[in-house]
Formats: structure tokens, sequence, C-alpha cells
């Protein structure tokens, strides 16, 4: 009889083994779940990974247009509510200028807009209003005409920047610092535009070509870097 029982008990051991790690790994499923739920619950809010930010702004006159911008263009322009639609820098002149939404070109450079009287916001940077860092650039001009950031470097700290979304909100922002680049370290230095220059506070940062222009690179040798906290 005992001999029967312990057989008995044998043939029931590989299950118990097999239900006692079941239910030891559903433990640890539910451990690491809940850390995790509760790890982007303190996160919520808070400075996120920076934004896919690869190389320097593109530059090619050939695919620049000078054409004035109508005002039936400007009004029947639109984008996504959570999107930006106009800027608006009253200090350079700057009101209601079409932001348009760029990725990267084939050389991994952030893409411009196609006219030089509106800006650009890179679409793989945070959208202004949501607590992190929005990068906008634009063109400071081509040939003989001026473009919409041809005096970005007169902003100081202090000077006030609008940007109206698609749904008509508008976020207020004032400039933090604003300084001029060699085009040889802009690459290294793109980082800067990435996060915020006070921690914890939303911002925008704004790029532009500046300086002399070089025929043998056929861009500008400088950039114009500024970047600014929301209010």
């Amino acid at each position: 009889m005992s001999l029967e029982v312990k057989k008995s008990i044998k043939k029931y051991i590989p299950k118990i083994i097999m239900w006692v790690l079941g239910i030891i790994l559903l433990l640890c499923i539910i451990k690491i779940a809940l850390w995790e739920e509760k790890y982007y619950r303190e996160k919520e809010g808070s400075e996120r990974a920076k934004p896919e930010l690869v190389g320097d702004v593109e530059y090619s006159e050939e695919i620049i247009s000078e054409e004035k911008v109508t005002e039936k263009q400007i009004v029947e322009y639109t984008v996504p509510a959570d999107e930006p639609r106009y800027l608006y820098i009253d200090k350079l002149g700057i009101n209601r200028a079409r932001i348009m939404s760029v990725g990267v070109n084939s050389k991994g450079q952030m893409q411009t807009p196609r006219s030089i009287y509106d800006a650009a916001w890179y679409n793989k940077s945070a959208k202004p209003g949501k607590g992190r860092t929005a990068i906008l650039n634009g063109h400071s001009g081509v040939g003989s005409s001026k473009g919409i950031f041809n005096n970005l470097k007169t902003l100081t700290a202090g000077d006030e920047i609008r940007i109206e979304m698609g749904d008509g909100s508008v976020y207020i922002y004032r400039v933090y610092d604003n300084f001029e680049v060699k085009l040889s370290e802009a690459n290294q230095k793109m980082s800067m535009l990435q996060t915020s220059p006070v921690d914890g506070v939303e911002s925008i940062s704004i790029i532009t070509c500046t300086g002399d222009y070089s025929l043998n690179q056929k861009t500008y040798l400088s950039r114009q870097f500024l970047r600014a906290t929301r209010v």
C-alpha cells in the first residue's frame, strides 16, 4: 500500500513543479506590470526622450520660392487642431506667417519650407502646448530677397513670440537666448535645440542660416540658434 502511494505522489510531482513555476512566472509578470504602470504614471508630463533630430537644416536655392504668399493663401491655410498653424513675432514684423510641417530629407537634414516667407515645424519634435520643446526653422533669404528670419539675430531676451495652433489657441514664448554658431559646429550643437534651456519649462527653438554665403558649399557659413520659453 505504501509503495503504491509513493508511486502515485511521484506521478504528480512534474505537474506540481509546473504549477509552482507557472504561479511564480505569473507573479513576476504582475509585478513588472505594476512597476511599469507606476513608472509611467510618475513620468506623466515630464520631459521625454529627445526628438529624433539628425543633422543641419537643408539649403538649396533651387527649391526655395521667392514668390510672395497671398492673403488668400494665408487665410485658407489649415493644419490639424493640435499642430502649429501661424507664427507671430511683432518685433520682426512677422504676422500670421504659415508654419509648415516638415521632416528630414534623404541626406538626414531637417527640411525647410519651400517659401522664404513661411516657417517650418520639425514634426519629430514636440507640438507646442505639450510641455516639451518644439523646433522651428525658416530662411533668412535667398539671392537679394529677405526671408522670414532675415533679422532673427536682432531678437533679445524677453522679446515675445506667439504660435497659433490649428484650433485657434495661442501659446506665448519669450526669448531666452539667441546666438550664432559656425556651420562647422552646427551639427554638434543641434542637441541644444532639443531641450528647454530651463528645466521643466516648455520651449521652442528656432534655427536659420546666417553669416557669409559660400559659393563652394552653396550655403551660409553660420546658423542662428534661438531658444524661447513659454510664458
